[in-house]
């Protein structure tokens, strides 16, 4: 595999800067720290293109804070200046060199990938091979992102790169904390990167044919629960022994159930749906905050107009077309101030596969 050099100085020049600062505000226009910059942004953007030539750009303090859905997490927060611009003026140069590493079968923070294009396929391989996915593996990762080891991360990075200034930058940006800390920016592509060889291995070495993965949430199907247990035992050893990473201990082998109601298998919960071998169902815990939110609007002492109503649920709606979803939108209607129009969504790989 080619290692690239002479990356550093399109990273930091004032052109990257800029681009990194245009792309860094997309949704913070009005924070504090976006307008704190503004007062002198150009000079800001100077100061650091200087620091960053000279080496002494150092990562800023992190706040923290804990959010408590669906999980409860402790999330890292930088300034806006200088640490977001600088994570944005690297990804405007690496993104591409890191995608271009990742296998077909990841689609975490992947532009034109992401859970519905991870869905869609998986709904596609059901449909066209459902002897194929008669039983489940499905895996996740202890601790993901606060585990992460840094040696091996660093030895990752460097098998595409060896631009000795950008391993330096790059060190320092992961070296900044334990693990790598969520909510950065630059977190879940190097989240991403770590387990990118690990892709390559299932599908080149291990021939695995139906793979999924979602950050650190993986699915895999096959015709022999064998086989799979065959498989779980490999991964374990080899996430333990390359990567320094452990399987959870709720780790599932089960049968692919037919439906909602056949009880001699289970639905695959991955990506906010629940995935059987006739039909897709939303998650259960979607579906609740999907009624919260409608009855919120609902109780609104000043009544939402339909385009502001539409807007405020076009999340929930947007996991709720992709799945079988008609009679609980219909049921929901009941509650809501707005007629929600259903209509199943046909998925890319249904549409042209």
């Amino acid at each position: 595999m080619k290692r690239l050099g002479n990356l550093y100085d399109k990273i930091i020049s004032l052109e990257n800067l800029r681009l990194a600062d245009k792309r860094a505000r997309k949704g913070k226009l009005n924070t504090y720290g976006v307008k704190v910059h503004d007062r002198h942004a150009e000079a800001d953007l100077l100061a650091l293109h200087e620091a960053l030539k000279a080496g002494t750009y150092k990562t800023s303090e992190y706040s923290t804070f804990f959010i408590y859905e669906p999980k409860e997490r402790e999330i890292f927060r930088l300034p806006y200046f200088p640490d977001r611009i600088v994570h944005h003026a690297v990804m405007n140069v690496l993104e591409s060199v890191w995608v271009s590493i990742f296998t077909a079968d990841t689609y975490s923070c992947i532009k034109g990938r992401g859970i519905q294009a991870a869905a869609d396929k998986l709904r596609h391989v059901i449909d066209r091979d459902k002897p194929g996915c008669a039983y489940c593996l499905k895996i996740d990762i202890r601790k993901f992102y606060p585990s992460i080891d840094h040696a091996i991360l660093k030895r990752i990075v460097r098998r595409k790169i060896k631009d000795t200034r950008l391993l330096r930058l790059l060190d320092e940006i992961i070296d900044s904390a334990d693990g790598l800390p969520i909510g950065n920016y630059l977190s879940q592509f190097l989240a991403n990167l770590m387990l990118a060889y690990f892709d390559h291995w299932v599908k080149e070495t291990k021939r695995v044919r139906y793979y999924f993965r979602y950050a650190d949430d993986i699915v895999v199907l096959h015709s022999d629960k064998r086989v799979l247990r065959a498989l779980l035992a490999d991964f374990e050893r080899y996430l333990n022994t390359e990567l320094n990473l452990f399987v959870k201990d709720n780790k599932q082998i089960f049968p692919v159930a037919k439906d909602h109601k056949d009880r001699h298998g289970r639905g695959i919960d991955f990506l906010g749906y629940v995935f059987y071998h006739n039909e897709t169902r939303l998650r259960k815990r979607i579906k609740q905050n999907f009624c919260r939110k409608v009855a919120k609007l609902r109780k609104r002492k000043k009544p939402i107009g339909e385009a502001q109503f539409m807007q405020a649920v076009a999340a929930w709606w947007g996991w709720a077309k992709h799945s079988d979803s008609e009679y609980f939108i219909n049921k929901l209607n009941k509650i809501s101030p707005y007629e929600i129009k259903f209509k199943r969504q046909t998925g890319y790989y249904s549409r042209f596969g």
